[in-house]
C-alpha cells in the first residue's frame, strides 16, 4: 500500500476535480463511506433498518463526506443523529440529512450514549491541526466508554495526517474509511493504532504523477520477493555472513546477532567476535565457523561497547567492497560516508546521536529522521521501532516493513534483526529490500509465535516462518 501527503492529495483532488468542483468526489466517498456503515451495521447489529447512529459533524468536507454518507442511511431506515461539535457544518450535506429525516442535535440533546449502534467520527480531516478540543475529547472519550464503535472519515480526528503523530487527544477507531489514497497517519505509529481497519474507497485519483510518501509491504509480497534457493544454490550462492558483533562485556549480543544470520536463511556464517561468545555458539549452533574468511555480507556492531579498534573494523569491512549491517554501537565508528550498499539500523535513541537532535524529534517525525539519516551518511538507514522505516539516499519513497506485536520490543531484537538483514543482504538483495525483508519476516514470525520469546528462540521461529512460506509457494 502506498501513502501520500496532504499537499500531494490536494493535488490529485484538483486534478480529479477539474476547473470546477461539481461535488462528485465528495459523493463517491460518501457512496464509499455508507457502504462501509451499513456494512459495519449488518456486522455488529445483524441488521441495517433501525439501527441508531451518532455523527460527529466538523467543518468543511469532512463533516460533509459525514452527512451525505448519514443521509443515505437515514433513507435506508437508519436513525441518524448529527451533532456539530467544531466549526460549521458542511451546508448542502446538513441539508440533505435534514431531507432524509436525520436529527441534528446538540449535544445536550444526545441520547444515552450506549443506546447508540455506531458512531461516526466527521470532526476534523487532512486539513485539521492535530489534537482535539476538550469539549470534543470528553464526548470522544464517553463514546469509548460506552464501547460505542467508531467509523473515522479519512483519518481519525486529532491523528497528525503527514507524521502520524498523535500529540494529544484523538479519536480511536474500529474503522477509518479513507478516500482516494492512504495517508502516513494509517501506516505510521501511533497514529497507525488508533487506525483500526483501514478500508480505502476509490474516488477516482490518478496517482501516477505522483511519487508516493511511502511504500508499506504486506505479507504476501515479503514471502515473493524472499530470496529463495535454487535447487543448484551452494553455500556461497546462498550467502556468507561474516559477524564481528558483542565484546566480553556483552556476548550475548554476537550470539543473537548469529541466530539471527543463521536462522534468516546464510549459506554459511564466519562469527569474529569474542572468545567468551563462541562456546554458546558452538553448543547450539555447530554450524557457524570461526576464522576470518571469504564473505558477502558484513554484520559489525552489535555489542561493541566502547571498542577501541572499531574505526578500523568498520574501515577494512567497507574497504573490502563488500555490503553490510552496521547496527548499535558500530555506527558511532562509521566513515562520514558509506556506500549505499551499506545498511545502519539504528533505533530513534541512535539515529538522534547520528544527526545531533533530540530523540522526540526522530519520533516526532521519523520520515525526516530516517530521510535525514539516508541523506548524511550515504547508506541506506532502518530505522527500528513501533513502525520500521527504510529509507534510501536520493530516493524520496519511505519503505515501510510489516508490522508486528509489542513482544519484539525488548534487548537483543535489535541484534537477531541485524543477523536476519544480514542474511538478505549476503543473498545479493540491495540494502533497502533486506532492511523490509529482514524486519518483515522478524514482525511476522512474532506475530505467528505469540507472547515474550526471547530474541534467539524468536530467531529459530524464523526459520519455521520461511519454511512454511516455501510449501505454500513450492506444493
Amino acid at each position: 500500500m502506498q501513502a501520500f501527503t496532504v499537499e500531494q492529495v490536494r493535488r490529485l483532488e484538483r486534478a480529479a476535480m477539474g476547473p470546477q468542483d461539481d461535488g462528485t468526489l465528495m459523493q463517491r466517498a460518501a457512496a464509499g463511506l455508507a457502504a462501509v456503515l451499513a456494512d459495519e451495521l449488518r456486522t455488529r447489529a445483524g441488521h441495517v433498518y433501525g439501527t441508531h447512529v451518532l455523527v460527529l459533524v466538523g467543518p468543511g468536507n469532512n463533516g460533509g463526506d459525514a452527512l451525505w454518507a448519514a443521509a443515505r442511511l437515514a433513507r435506508r431506515g437508519v436513525r441518524v443523529d448529527a451533532v456539530g461539535v467544531l466549526g460549521t457544518p458542511h451546508a448542502e450535506g446538513l441539508a440533505a440529512l435534514r431531507a432524509a429525516g436525520g436529527r441534528v442535535v446538540g449535544t445536550e440533546a444526545l441520547a444515552a450514549l450506549d443506546a447508540y449502534d455506531l458512531a461516526v467520527d466527521g470532526v476534523l480531516g487532512i486539513g485539521g491541526r492535530p489534537g482535539l478540543p476538550d469539549d470534543v475529547a470528553d464526548l470522544v472519550g464517553r463514546l469509548a466508554d460506552a464501547c460505542v464503535p467508531v467509523v473515522a472519515v479519512d483519518l481519525p480526528s486529532g491523528v497528525a495526517a503527514d507524521t502520524g503523530a498523535v500529540p494529544g487527544a484523538a479519536v480511536s477507531a474500529a474503522v477509518t474509511v479513507t478516500f482516494g489514497v492512504a495517508k502516513p497517519c494509517h501506516l505510521l505509529e501511533p497514529a497507525r493504532a488508533r487506525t483500526g481497519r483501514l478500508v480505502l474507497v476509490d474516488i477516482g485519483l490518478d496517482t501516477s504523477a505522483e511519487e508516493p510518501e511511502l511504500d508499506a509491504w504486506d505479507a504476501a509480497r515479503v514471502a515473493d520477493a524472499w530470496p529463495w534457493p535454487a535447487r543448484s544454490s551452494d553455500k556461497y550462492a546462498k550467502g556468507v555472513v561474516g559477524v564481528d558483533c558483542g565484546s566480553e562485556t556483552y556476548p550475548g549480543a554476537g550470539i543473537m546477532a548469529t541466530y539471527g544470520a543463521v536462522h534468516g536463511g546464510a549459506g554459511m556464517v564466519r562469527f569474529v567476535g569474542p572468545e567468551s561468545a563462541r562456546a554458546t555458539i558452538t553448543a547450539n549452533l555447530p554450524d557457524v565457523v570461526f576464522a576470518p574468511g571469504r564473505v558477502q555480507a558484513h554484520l559489525l556492531g552489535s555489542g561493541w561497547g566502547e571498542r577501541a579498534d572499531g574505526d578500523r573494523a568498520v574501515a577494512d569491512a567497507v574497504a573490502s567492497e563488500v555490503p553490510g549491517v552496521l547496527d548499535a554501537d558500530g555506527i558511532g565508528h562509521r566513515p562520514d560516508r558509506l556506500p549505499d550498499s551499506w545498511l545502519l539500523t539504528p533505533h530513534a535513541g541512535e539515529l538522534a546521536r547520528l544527526l545531533g537532535i533530540e530523540r522526540s524529534e526522530v519520533e516526532d517525525d521519523p520520515l525526516a529522521a530516517v530521510r535525514a539519516g539516508a541523506g548524511r551518511t550515504g547508506a541506506t538507514v532502518l530505522l527500528k521501532g513501533a513502525t520500521q522505516l527504510v529509507a534510501r539516499p536520493g530516493v524520496r519513497t519511505v519503505e515501510v516493513a510489516v508490522p508486528g506485536p509489542s513482544w519484539t520490543g525488548r534487548a537483543g531484537s535489535g541484534d537477531t534483526l541485524g543477523g536476519l538483514c544480514a542474511a538478505v543482504l549476503a543473498s545479493g538483495r540491495p540494502a533497502h529490500e533486506a532492511a523490509v525483508l529482514g524486519a518483515s519476516l522478524q514482525a511476522q514470525t512474532a506475530a505467528a509465535h505469540p507472547g515474550p520469546l526471547p530474541p534467539h528462540v524468536l530467531a529459530e521461529r524464523c526459520a519455521d516462518r520461511l519454511g512454511a512460506w516455501w510449501q505454500e509457494r513450492h506444493p
